[in-house]
């Protein structure tokens, strides 16, 4: 029995549960609150201030208010404010790694490195704060000079998921703010409370009044009322695809701009010349992270069948070393699944295969750990082998912690099995023949493959998919042009 209790109030001492509107945090409008449940036990943690769609309105009333002084305020004195953040992010990270590992459920490590990866979004965009470029050129008449500005779009909303409580927002707020957009920002229900603290760091930091509002909610169609605004000039979603794609129909109806990130399935795929070693370190870092409940997480592992043997048996391994548990007890390095819905999904996948003819090498249920733990969403780390075609679990993003292997004899094969889905977020490729590896890299239908490794994010490069994978991308050189429009001025020559 795993007799580990968390210090729930030292946890959650000083962290915000009202909204954030107008420089400060406050009960909603009709006083109506939510509850935050711990998923390793099933048990209340604390009440949240719930929004509602006139605190949505407000909140767009006063970014409207505060666009022109923002978008007035020196870009050195944007990125000073990113910076700041940045530097506060890394001063509290004890904090931030506790609490959302509390509120999610996942293991202290990758709590840790998520504060790390997240606080990197203000450091990289407190540098491109100063760097928003423009154009000047003659035109090729010679009739007229061509002036290219790139000016802030205007007020953003941004929708964030449970599953990257931190760096989910901090992706989207920080070139918000670099650009000079105020931002209105709806974190998943389930997880609030840290994009909570992290507005309360934004204040400290010196975010002015009005540009930055934080509005959780149990009723996410009061939030969602404000694409139906055409003061709203941004709208930026991580989440479902059924769910993205739908809003982003709502967004169309003011042609405001839209980015999504939406599902992922995957490819892992390990040709004969891949390194067996390096594949099951990878499985450890992408399909263990967060539990499996990761967009990029890999979701179909497609082996050679002269490495499958060594690749099942080297992932059962280091499945075998895992500690289910409270994801703040620091021994722990698997915690539960976030939501009880989730393990069910999660539960029904493994079975169909199974059902379809699928074998479990490791793992297949969901655990019995005794205790309060009896009540938590946990799941099995799990190792099939032989999945058939036509399972759900090779169609249906998992998030969760499940290795689905099938095998392949020929590269053509395993590329046409790579893209038979409708998505294409990422991918990763095992082939010790860079010409290979980089062929199938490039013929992989997906935004981002990953090559002899198992880590894809990084703020310093783009992050988006391809297909029905969403629109836009995130980090790198080019995330801050979701949030600037160009602007032509044609002067007489």
């Amino acid at each position: 029995m795993n007799e580990f209790t968390p210090d729930y109030n030292d946890i959650l001492a000083d962290v915000p549960t009202g909204i954030l509107l107008g420089g400060s945090f406050r009960p909603a409008s009709n006083g109506e609150t939510f509850s935050v449940i711990n998923p390793a036990n099933d048990k209340h943690l604390v009440d949240v201030a719930s929004a509602t769609e006139d605190d949505a309105r407000q909140a767009l009333d006063e970014a409207c208010a505060a666009q022109e002084q923002w978008a007035a305020t020196p870009p050195r004195e944007r990125s000073e404010i990113l910076r700041k953040t940045f530097e506060l992010i890394h001063r509290d990270a004890d904090k931030l790694t506790r609490l959302q590992s509390l509120e999610m459920g996942r293991a202290l490590p990758d709590s840790k490195a998520e504060v790390g990866y997240g606080a990197e979004f203000f450091r990289w965009f407190a540098e491109e704060a100063v760097r928003i470029t423009g154009d000047y050129r003659i035109s090729p008449n010679g009739s007229s000079r061509i002036v290219v500005v790139r000016q802030p779009v205007g007020p953003v909303l941004a929708i964030t998921p449970w599953n990257f409580p931190l760096a989910m927002g901090t992706r989207k707020i920080a070139p918000a703010l670099a650009a000079g957009c105020p931002i209105i920002i709806k974190p998943a229900a389930k997880t609030p409370l840290t994009m909570l603290y992290l507005g309360k760091l934004l204040l400290e930091a010196g975010v002015p009044a009005g540009v930055i509002s934080v509005l959780p909610t149990g009723h996410s169609s009061n939030i969602s009322a404000l694409l139906d605004d055409d003061r709203l000039r941004k709208f930026t979603f991580t989440g479902s695809t059924e769910v993205g794609q739908m809003l982003a129909a709502k967004a169309a109806g003011t042609s405001m701009k839209v980015s999504l990130e939406l599902g992922g399935n995957a490819p892992f795929v390990v040709h004969s010349d891949g390194d067996v070693d390096k594949a099951v370190d990878a499985v450890v870092a992408a399909k263990l992270r967060n539990g499996g409940q990761v967009c990029i997480s890999p979701n179909r592992f497609i082996v050679h069948e002269d490495k499958a043997e060594a690749f099942v048996d080297g992932v059962v391994k280091r499945f075998e070393e895992l500690k289910l548990g409270h994801g703040t007890d620091p021994a722990t390095t698997l915690g539960p699944l976030a939501l009880r819905s989730q393990q069910d999904i999660v539960r029904d996948l493994v079975d169909d295969a199974v059902e379809r003819g699928a074998k479990v090498a490791f793992g297949g249920s969901i655990p019995d750990l005794g205790g309060e733990l009896s009540d938590g969403y946990f799941f099995e780390p799990t190792v099939l082998t032989d999945v058939p075609r036509d399972a759900n679990i090779i169609r249906d993003e998992i998030f969760g912690p499940v290795v689905a292997v099938t095998t392949f004899s020929d590269d053509e094969e395993a590329l046409k099995q790579a893209n038979d889905t409708i998505f294409g977020l990422a991918a990763y490729v095992f082939s010790e023949n860079l010409t290979k590896a980089l062929d199938a890299a490039e013929r992989i239908e997906s935004g981002m493959v990953a090559v002899n490794k198992g880590s894809l994010s990084d703020p310093s490069a783009p992050f988006g998919g391809v297909k029905q994978s969403g629109l836009g991308r995130e980090g790198g050189f080019s995330g801050i042009d979701e949030f600037v429009e160009e602007k032509l001025i044609s002067l007489e020559n």
